[in-house]
């Protein structure tokens, strides 16, 4: 793995090579594979000092430039990858109709949302258990955090490079989790600052509707490779 800054300065990425990961939902017990193709995930999650530049805006419950942005739609997750894209002078990954739905352009080359098989694999990092490490010293949670969110960056990172995967906030995904029972609502991943150690983990799935936001979800950035190769 090669730690490659592209784009935004406060947006450092990582390349993450191709692979494969088996997902799983204990809610209806059903496993499935998911092949991985090369791309870019954030070394950190969005900051408010990141989110603030683009959209003159910070949410957060927990003020901090260096500290992960929160109060965070998926929506306006959605809107934020394409103001940043449109500000690099890429070509925006998502459209918003009148009905507000979105459409993913995964021939586009600007920041979007990791989808939830990226996110578990880039947290795994190469490793085979549920975290890819002691907890303590990878992830803030309810047992260290003292409250609130911490400035990212500062506890260990995975084995490919990747800061606060585990801990801190959840993260938003690009997946709906189940459009039949659930219909547009979306996936978060990883665990927050108020979760106990069990909710610290790499195979956690949660959803919530996409214009749901909370002080302990904010979300991480991904790009499709193709960028890097020009």
């Amino acid at each position: 793995m090669s730690n490659t800054r592209v784009g935004h300065p406060l947006a450092d990425m990582i390349r993450i090579s191709c692979g494969e990961i088996v997902l799983r939902d204990d809610r209806i017990k059903h496993s499935w594979h998911v092949e991985i193709q090369p791309f870019l995930m954030a070394k950190y999650p969005v900051t408010q000092e990141l989110y603030y530049t683009i959209t003159q805006k910070n949410p957060s419950a927990f003020k901090g430039d260096s500290r992960p942005v929160e109060g965070v739609s998926w929506l306006e997750a959605i809107y934020f990858c394409n103001q940043l894209s449109l500000k690099e002078g890429l070509k925006s990954c998502y459209s918003i109709g009148v009905d507000g739905e979105v459409l993913w352009d995964q021939g586009a080359e600007g920041y979007r949302l990791p989808t939830e098989a990226e996110w578990e694999y880039a947290c795994r990092g190469g490793t085979n258990g549920v975290r890819y490490g002691v907890l303590d010293e990878i992830a803030w949670y309810k047992e260290n955090s003292q409250g609130s969110t911490q400035e990212v960056g500062k506890k260990q990172p995975n084995p490919w490079g990747l800061y606060d995967m585990l801990g801190n906030v959840w993260e938003w995904c690009w997946d709906v989790y189940d459009e039949r029972v659930y219909q547009t609502y979306r996936i978060f991943r990883g665990g927050g600052w108020s979760d106990p150690e069990r909710g610290c983990l790499a195979t956690n799935r949660r959803r919530s509707h996409p214009t749901f936001a909370i002080d302990d979800l904010g979300f991480r950035l991904a790009r499709s490779i193709k960028e890097v190769q020009r």
